[in-house]
C-alpha cells in the first residue's frame, strides 16, 4: 500500500536535508556559546566573592576567632569556672 500517488521517494530532498543539518549545527553552536557565557559569568562571580572575602579578612571582619572557655577576655575566670563547684 503506497501513499502519495507520484513515483518518487516521498522523503525529504537532499537540499532539505542539508538545510536541516545546517540549522542543527547553528543551534548547537548557539547553545555552546550560552554555556560558555554562563561558565564565564560564574567564574567571575566566584572570583569577586573570593576577593570580597579576602578584603573582609584583611579588614579584621573575619570574626572573633576562637575564644577560651577557661579565661575571659579581661583575664579573669572564664565560662567553665562556673562549673568547678
Amino acid at each position: 500500500m503506497c501513499f502519495g500517488g507520484g513515483g518518487g521517494g516521498g522523503g525529504p530532498t537532499e537540499a532539505e536535508n542539508k538545510a536541516a543539518a545546517e540549522e542543527k549545527v547553528a543551534a548547537e553552536e548557539k547553545v555552546q556559546e550560552e554555556v560558555q557565557e554562563r561558565a564565564k559569568q560564574k567564574t567571575e562571580d566566584i572570583q569577586e566573592a573570593l576577593k570580597e572575602r579576602e578584603e573582609a579578612i584583611g579588614r579584621g571582619r573575619g570574626g572573633p576567632g576562637r575564644r577560651s572557655l577557661f579565661r575571659s577576655a579581661a583575664g579573669g575566670a572564664g565560662f567553665l569556672s562556673r562549673f568547678d563547684r
